[in-house]
């Protein structure tokens, strides 16, 4: 059954918003935050304070993805407010693995024993930092910094060992929601 649907999302204090082309772009002091937000049928409004998402005539898909969008928008508000913060630790049993940034890259050489280093792509707006065998990321964007700790993670995958032997690599070790 189809019927008239909308959902409202307070904006926190401090943070402005715009909705332009399908873009919503959130900001508070420097931290900036942009997601494209498309949902069929339905329009995105904001108004003094709110975020309203409307339907006229929403069926059930459209009301899951006006509820994942508005969780996407949940997730933007909380990152201008604190960043979101992945740590991984760096395990090597076999050859002493070494780490370093290298512009938009984080360079991985030794590993296993490898002669050519591997590389892992850092993602716009978020930051790695490393300490001994510590490697933290952390960013405004949760997908952002998500994904680039994913491809660190991802960097260090190997075929053909035993993994029971080979332990080396890249783990993540505590994610937003909590250590793993």
């Amino acid at each position: 059954m189809r019927k008239k649907i909308s959902f409202e999302i307070e904006i926190p204090e401090g943070v402005s918003c715009k909705y332009l082309d399908d873009v919503l772009e959130c900001s508070k002091g420097e931290a900036k935050v942009n997601r494209k937000i498309f949902i069929p049928k339905t329009e995105l409004k904001i108004e003094e304070s709110k975020i309203i998402l409307f339907c006229e005539k929403a069926n059930r898909k459209n009301i899951a993805i006006m509820k994942t969008n508005l969780s996407h928008i949940k997730n933007i508000f909380k990152g201008l407010e604190e960043k979101f913060i992945y740590e991984l630790e760096i395990c090597n049993v076999h050859f002493p693995m070494n780490c370093k940034l290298e512009g938009k890259n984080l360079i991985i050489d030794n590993f296993l024993g490898e002669k050519i280093p591997r590389k892992a792509k850092i993602l716009e707006d978020i930051d790695v930092s490393i300490q001994g065998n510590k490697i933290t990321v952390s960013g405004n964007n949760i997908e952002k910094a998500g994904q680039t700790a994913t491809n660190i993670e991802k960097a260090t995958k190997f075929n053909n060992r035993d993994r029971r032997i080979f332990q080396d690599g890249i783990f993540i070790t505590s994610k937003p929601g909590g250590p793993i």
